[in-house]
């Protein structure tokens, strides 16, 4: 008990630590960098103003669109009725209205908000000739797509957290994973989100567009962009590269440290049926995770130079739309929890 008791505290410290000392060290850079002006820019004054931005979308063959335009959209239609099912399914059930299932809550609220900022303009572009995006809508779907998939980076992070508390030191769960030590969690997975996008786009804002006004995406991400610059992105690229290292990497390390505790616990438990119930709960978090944080480290850890922009949109295929997809599948086909919950809501509902 006295060693478990330990390891949470240290566990807590680190968990928190890095997140305040990380963040504001990232601020600091940001500012300390944005309102420095490179040569290029003091010397530089022909700039054309942009006002729209052409989406060279996923592929240029034209036979392909069609079926791209359905499978994308099965894909968003099983995105909204999944997620929108697992949140209508935890918040109707009340055994459910436990921390676990509170993030489980929100993790689904941003995949729903992360897929339908992507989404549905992507297949406007399958079946439209010219896929035109004006320059404040490129900005404002940059920013909430900014928003969310840095909310779901330290969301991840978060339910590792609270798994760890619960199988390392179940006594504690309840003091240490009560309903307002929760809402701080997720005013600072948001508060996140809102302070990596908020940097991101103001740099943005800042860089001059070249005439060539192709963006070799199919949405406005930050590295297409920075492509068609005609100004100096120096400070675009030190700013993603510190906010993507802390977004990316430390949440990875929570989770890694996270789990290095929890498969310790697991391995002293000496029920069978204790041992598998928690090797699922928290396998089904690990797929999840492997999925989303290695697609976007590939994305966003790379020097531009090197990082191939096909590749790159193969990569964000997966954490823009795929995972997006698969979280609520994930989480419910492989929860005992979950499905006693739909069990008792159709049989709810079959009887009335």
């Amino acid at each position: 008990m006295k060693l478990g008791d330990t390891c949470l505290k240290e566990f807590e410290l680190g968990f928190s630590t890095h997140y305040v000392i990380g963040q504001v060290l990232f601020i600091f850079t940001f500012f300390s960098l944005s309102y420095r002006e490179s040569p290029k820019e003091m010397i530089a004054g022909n700039h054309s103003t942009v006002t729209v931005f052409i989406l060279a979308g996923l592929t240029d063959a034209p036979e392909l669109q069609l079926s791209l335009f359905f499978l994308f959209l099965g894909i968003y239609v099983v995105t909204m009725v999944g997620n929108l099912g697992m949140i209508t399914l935890i918040l109707l059930s009340s055994h459910l209205h436990t921390p676990m299932y509170f993030f489980l809550c929100s993790l689904s609220f941003i995949d729903l908000c992360h897929s339908t900022v992507i989404t549905p303009k992507m297949l406007v572009n399958f079946v439209t000739v010219k896929n035109i995006i004006s320059y404040p809508e490129c900005m404002t779907q940059l920013y909430f797509f900014l928003i969310f998939v840095i909310s779901e980076c330290h969301m991840l992070a978060a339910m590792a957290y609270d798994r760890y508390v619960a199988i390392c030191n179940p006594l504690l769960y309840n003091a240490m994973m009560s309903y307002q030590v929760c809402f701080w969690l997720i005013f600072g997975v948001y508060g996140m989100g809102l302070i990596g996008a908020t940097a991101h786009t103001v740099c943005m804002l800042r860089v001059h567009f070249c005439e060539g006004d192709v963006i070799n995406h199919y949405f406005c991400d930050l590295f297409p962009l920075l492509e068609l610059s005609c100004s100096s992105t120096f400070i675009n690229e030190v700013v993603v590269l510190c906010f993507s290292a802390f977004n990316i990497l430390f949440p990875t390390l929570s989770i890694l440290s996270s789990y290095i505790f929890i498969i310790a616990s697991i391995l002293k438990i000496k029920s069978t049926e204790g041992r598998s119930k928690a090797f699922s709960t928290c396998s089904s978090h690990m797929s999840a995770v492997a999925v989303f944080f290695g697609s976007a480290a590939f994305m966003y850890l790379q020097p531009s130079s090197v990082s191939s922009m096909d590749q790159g949109k193969v990569s964000s295929v997966f954490y823009t739309i795929v995972v997006p997809m698969l979280n609520p599948l994930i989480y419910s086909l492989r929860n005992k929890d979950v499905k006693l919950a739909l069990k008792k809501l159709y049989e709810k509902n079959s009887h009335e």
